[in-house]
């Protein structure tokens, strides 16, 4: 059972987006694509000033389709979203203080992706730390400590979240010491995500229902980004989340939230989309396997957003 209310007409749209992607770009195989969709139909029944409780909003389903939404995936910085929503958790409830450097962290880890960011974003949650290999008791109690965001997520009881992993930073050159240790030899720790389970999360946060109304709208101003063509062009290409994903694919007059993720061997999308004619829409993209081809975003956004013209 899903989240969301299962439609046969964007059932059909995604199956055709998925074909026309794969014929466009051949060397995309099937098990080399998941996506997820959610549809706001008017009037937006999302959860503007967080009128509602988080009880009464999951009572409320949009429908959406998905393709191979519950497969896991290695996310990149796509688990960026979830360290976001738990830092929040735990500023609200106290679990940490705020400072000055965990608040520019914590937007430099979503606004530019950064991963020395993140890995200090990932040490507050945790309390632990990075360094040399431990003994066995002492790496014991640092595991278990690192796994609470995901015994955090486990707590929400979403069916989404049940097979996923998010205890890992996020790094360029890769992780070393006691951190390389925890990965596992054939680093089969890592983080692992699905479509579904970050569209969840995604739609959460768009509903004001995660952690809070004040702060679901704190972690949209992190997520918007431009689409204005100045501001593309003064950033460094794929460094803007926008060239290369799910926001080129768009006319510069939407709007557009999103956080993206690409390593050597994946690209990924996760975006929340308002088009200039009105209608509102999620969609997450993971790609393995084609992650130079900067093309295949793109071509989903594109598809995917004329196709939301005709949506009855």
């Amino acid at each position: 059972m899903t989240f969301f209310r299962k439609d046969e007409q964007l059932e059909q749209i995604g199956t055709e987006i998925v074909e026309a992607t794969r014929a466009e770009f051949r060397e995309l195989a099937p098990d080399q694509i998941a996506l997820s969709g959610l549809v706001y139909d008017s009037p937006v029944s999302v959860n503007p000033g967080g009128a509602l409780t988080a009880e009464q909003f999951w009572e409320y389903p949009v429908r959406g389709f998905s393709y191979r939404g519950v497969e896991r995936i290695y996310p990149a910085s796509v688990v960026k979203l979830f360290y976001l929503v738990a830092i929040c958790e735990w500023l609200e409830t106290g679990m940490t203080s705020s400072s000055g450097e965990l608040e520019r962290a914590i937007r430099d880890m979503i606004v530019c992706s950064n991963n020395d960011a993140t890995n200090l974003v990932v040490d507050v949650l945790s309390g632990t730390t990075s360094g040399p290999e431990l003994p066995p008791s002492p790496f014991e109690t640092w595991k278990f400590q690192r796994n609470i965001v995901n015994r955090y997520y486990q707590s929400l009881g979403w069916s989404e979240l049940e097979d996923i992993n998010v205890n890992q930073k996020t790094w360029g050159d890769g992780p070393y010491g006691r951190e390389r240790a925890f990965v596992g030899e054939w680093r089969e720790n890592r983080n692992m995500l699905t479509t579904n389970a970050t569209a969840r999360l995604l739609h959460s946060i768009i509903g004001g229902v995660a952690v809070s109304s004040a702060r679901s709208q704190m972690m949209m101003n992190l997520l918007e980004r431009s689409l204005h063509p100045s501001n593309l062009a003064s950033n460094n290409d794929e460094e803007n989340q926008v060239t290369g994903f799910l926001g080129e694919g768009l006319p510069p007059n939407a709007r557009l939230w999103s956080k993206a993720g690409w390593t050597s061997q994946v690209r990924h999308d996760a975006a929340y989309i308002e088009l200039p004619e009105g209608q509102s829409y999620l969609l997450v993209v993971f790609t393995e396997g084609n992650s130079q081809n900067r093309a295949i975003l793109p071509f989903v956004s594109q598809a995917f957003a004329t196709a939301m013209k005709s949506l009855s």
